[in-house]
């Protein structure tokens, strides 16, 4: 995603991408935040905290981290720096998660 991007709508071309969140299918605008497409699709919370505070994206840019999913797998994804593309899998995260390269032992 450009930086430039981020402070102009998407062009205007009609073009979408279909993707899931929480076992539902979801279609948004190709070009925009997957954050704005959660968001416009329900509001609803797209993280809790490891005590079950319900968070969802605050500042849009980056800064907050309140936005957290886990996209395709991949937990600790921004949902506000990341763009919807065609077919991805995202899913709420859940409490705290590990960091790559962590050793619990």
């Amino acid at each position: 995603m450009k930086i430039v991007s981020r402070f102009q709508p998407p062009p205007k071309t009609g073009a979408t991408a279909e993707f899931e969140y929480e076992g539902a299918s979801i279609t948004a605008p190709q070009g925009i935040s997957l954050a704005a497409a959660l968001l416009a699709h329900s509001g609803a919370y797209t993280r809790q905290t490891a005590g079950g505070d319900a968070r969802a994206a605050f500042c849009m840019m980056g800064v907050c981290f309140e936005c957290l999913v886990e996209v395709d797998g991949l937990p600790n994804t921004q949902a506000c720096m990341t763009e919807v593309r065609q077919g991805m899998v995202v899913r709420r995260q859940i409490g705290l998660r590990r960091l790559n390269g962590c050793n619990d032992s």
